[in-house]
């Protein structure tokens, strides 16, 4: 059975099925349709909009939704109050867990809430720019 970040093929065959039976697609289509039609009435672009929200659809996809979130929100709060500062990782970092690592735990943190920061600002960024 393959297996990738914990989930067997299964797994993510049982997910599909309950998106289906939730409308989970017909809700994205939906928002899509109204975003595009927002962004013609503004004069941003659509293809820019078609590409957000493929790779949100993406992200909801792979369930990382909930946890990205809760740290996208605390970025976005960030750059809204103080904009990009150059202390951003050190001020993200979970100084309870964190103290609890060894030292290569420590960087792997380190570098996973790197990527994570760098994935929440240019989603910041697209954001601000579609007027999201």
């Amino acid at each position: 059975m393959m297996k990738e970040e914990g989930k067997s093929f299964k797994q993510y065959c049982k997910d599909a099925k309950k998106r289906l039976k939730q409308g989970f697609w017909q809700n994205y289509k939906q928002n899509l349709d109204k975003e595009i039609e927002r962004a013609e009435q503004s004069g941003i672009s659509t293809s820019k909009v078609k590409e957000y929200y493929t790779c949100k659809i993406t992200e909801d996809i792979r369930n990382t939704k909930d946890e990205f979130e809760e740290f996208y929100v605390k970025v976005k709060k960030l750059l809204d109050e103080e904009g990009e500062v150059s202390n951003a990782i050190g001020r993200l970092t979970d100084k309870e867990y964190f103290d609890t690592l060894d030292y290569s735990e420590k960087q792997r943190y380190t570098l996973n809430l790197s990527e994570k920061y760098v994935q929440a600002i240019e989603r910041y960024h697209k954001e601000k720019a579609l007027g999201i």
